[in-house]
């Protein structure tokens, strides 16, 4: 059985794209592995962290982590500040990382532009931290979207390098878990990009149906196909993208000979688009709404998670130190 670990940033609440990229395979995936589910708020901190609604923002990933059908009873879901050892493991991989790799990553130079005035060390150390995330557990597979694959690139490089420097077999170098599949980048609404929650361009699994119906409506198009059988501009085909992975096959094909035979109406489109995801993320709302207000129970969830996550760590934490010759007298 692998282990198996993913994290989310505590930024805010789930969208189509973090659903699409992993978390409607996790049912499945966590009966078949050691899986290790987390809630990234110390990730959080590399950009403009606010007091006043981090642990709120905690509260809605747990929720919609639960509501997308994650089982505390199967796996281990914990919060990344419950478990400080986290912490130790950053700072001893850091003494290994190096500051050439570190500012090359897309990630930190994209970050570092949009964000001139908070270009911190913990920005450019994301990399590490997310390594020690992994590590901790030792964990074979990670569920990443594309624009992570250079992150992972880097944890196994690490883990490498730390068992090169030390004369050990210890780290295993995890690998894409993409379930059997090409990893997943679900577009946007505003016609280029990744969905996400600071492109603004996202539909969130907790929007109620005339939201989402409001935001399809006003997503991006054009003047329509000139030529049958014509390319889509990156717009078109974005819609498309998100078509394939909410609609019926029927669906997708009906709306591609519309395209080719220059028929196509962007009005219906969305509106069968709106349609299926609302059937997707309806089921997903119903049970946030049960599981948002039971304190009680997100408190036993966390609580118990942490405790699992930190007996692993713990016993990876102490060999590491053993390994690296850091002992007490």
């Amino acid at each position: 059985m692998d282990t198996v670990l993913s994290g989310i940033r505590s930024t805010g609440n789930l969208h189509l794209g973090n659903y699409y990229g992993a978390l409607r395979n996790f049912t499945r995936m966590q009966h078949e592995n050691k899986c290790f589910f987390f809630i990234a708020d110390y990730h959080s901190l590399t950009t403009h962290p606010d007091p006043k609604i981090l642990h709120g923002n905690v509260k809605n990933v747990l929720t919609e982590y639960l509501a997308a059908g994650i089982d505390p009873e199967v796996s281990t879901i914990y919060i990344q500040s419950d478990v400080p050892e986290v912490c130790e493991l950053y700072l001893l991989l850091n003494m290994h990382a190096y500051l050439g790799e570190l500012s090359k990553t897309v990630s930190f130079k994209e970050k570092a532009r949009k964000h001139k005035d908070n270009v911190n060390a913990g920005l450019l150390t994301y990399p590490t931290l997310m390594a020690a995330d992994i590590l901790m557990h030792n964990a074979d597979k990670v569920p990443v979207g594309k624009d992570q694959e250079q992150h992972l690139e880097m944890t196994r490089k690490f883990a490498r390098r730390f068992n090169n420097m030390y004369g050990v077999e210890y780290f295993k170098e995890p690998v894409a878990y993409n379930f059997g599949q090409e990893l997943i980048k679900i577009p946007g609404l505003d016609g280029s990009g990744k969905m996400g929650k600071s492109e603004g361009n996202c539909i969130y699994l907790s929007e109620d149906s005339k939201s989402i119906e409001k935001k399809v409506k006003r997503a991006l198009t054009d003047e329509g196909p000139k030529e049958p059988n014509s390319e889509k501009p990156e717009c078109i085909e974005n819609l498309f993208t998100i078509l394939k992975v909410v609609s019926t096959e029927e669906v997708v094909m009906h709306f591609e000979d519309k395209w080719n035979t220059c028929e196509i109406r962007y009005g219906d489109l969305k509106k069968q688009l709106a349609e299926d995801i609302i059937k997707v993320t309806a089921p997903i709302r119903e049970r946030i709404l049960d599981i948002q207000n039971d304190e009680a129970y997100l408190h036993k969830v966390a609580t118990e998670g942490a405790e699992k996550a930190r007996a692993n760590a713990d016993k990876t934490l102490g060999e590491v130190r053993e390994i690296m010759g850091i002992k007490k007298f």
